[in-house]
């Protein structure tokens, strides 16, 4: 029953837009550098609140979360034991349609007290998150959907980038929920210290897309409420089966230390009509409310 309403909504969604209708994602929006939002203004922590399972909302705890060189670092030399306190900063505004870039290394070896082999390397950028606001002070991740963000273990073993990982959420591949937690990209692995963009083209609730240095490596739809692999959380804020339209976006701290030297986002949602002065071509998402036009001139 579940699978033959999902696919209604499927229907229904590819109706209502051709964005959804196409079989590849769209061009990249083609924009003025202006547009884009520097989330990171490489300078300080403006604009982000920290959550770490544990401690309270905004509290920073050890200074995980700190910027240095021009560098938004991820740091554990202040903890004496990692202790699950994993964490997340997360951006003061939701979006829904939008284009998040973030360019990203991993550095030095994972904390003290660390999970296990699988956080080796693990970081991630979380997308259509609940409000910070909503998460329980001993909660572990945030409802979201994981761009999951690994590093290569240098011993020529395979492990991609930007996969996309489902705490308390779930995801449709082929017309069908995607039975695991997480999906693997098609990226290559990058091993040691290199800079990596990934890049997430988020679509509401349809489609959404992943690239790694411009290359798409993984493409899914229908983000919704369901699933597992989140704890301590309030169940009212996982109301399962319900479509995601939109959310929060969070950078997260899963114990080895990581660098971001930019985090930006090309909203695509804003007024459409080319009458207006603030039409943009590559918005994708209508707002008529966002519209702005211009003051007839006043008779004399």
């Amino acid at each position: 029953m579940r699978t033959a309403k999902l696919l209604t909504m499927a229907g229904m969604l590819l109706g209502m837009s051709p964005v959804f209708a196409q079989s590849t994602p769209p061009p990249a929006p083609v924009a003025p550098a202006s547009d884009w939002i520097e989330l990171f203004n490489g300078k300080d922590l403006t604009g982000w609140t920290p959550k770490i399972t544990k401690h309270a909302l905004g509290e920073n705890f050890a200074d995980t979360f700190r910027v240095k060189h021009g560098l938004l670092q991820v740091r554990y030399d202040k903890y004496q034991n990692f202790d699950s306190q994993f964490g997340h900063l997360f951006y003061e505004k939701p979006y829904s349609y939008y284009r998040l870039v973030v360019e990203y290394r991993f550095v030095g070896e994972q904390a003290k007290g660390n999970p296990g082999a699988w956080a080796f390397r693990n970081s991630g950028a979380m997308l259509h998150s609940q409000d910070p606001k909503t998460m329980t002070r001993d909660q572990d991740f945030p409802i979201s959907i994981e761009g999951q963000l690994l590093g290569g273990k240098s011993d020529g073993s395979a492990r991609p980038t930007a996969n996309v990982c489902t705490p308390g959420t779930e995801i449709v591949i082929n017309g069908s929920l995607y039975p695991e937690h997480c999906l693997n990209s098609t990226s290559p692995t990058f091993d040691g210290d290199q800079w990596v963009r990934a890049e997430f083209l988020v679509l509401g609730a349809g489609q959404i897309t992943h690239f790694v240095n411009g290359e798409k490596v993984l493409e899914y739809a229908l983000p919704q409420y369901g699933g597992g692999a989140v704890h301590n959380h309030d169940h009212a804020a996982k109301p399962d089966g319900k479509l995601i339209q939109g959310g929060y976006i969070s950078l997260q701290s899963e114990s080895h230390p990581i660098d971001f030297r930019k985090v930006s986002l090309l909203n695509l949602a804003g007024c459409m009509d080319p009458k207006a002065g603030n039409y943009r071509a590559y918005y994708v998402k209508s707002e008529p409310a966002a519209c702005q036009y211009a003051r007839p001139a006043a008779t004399p």
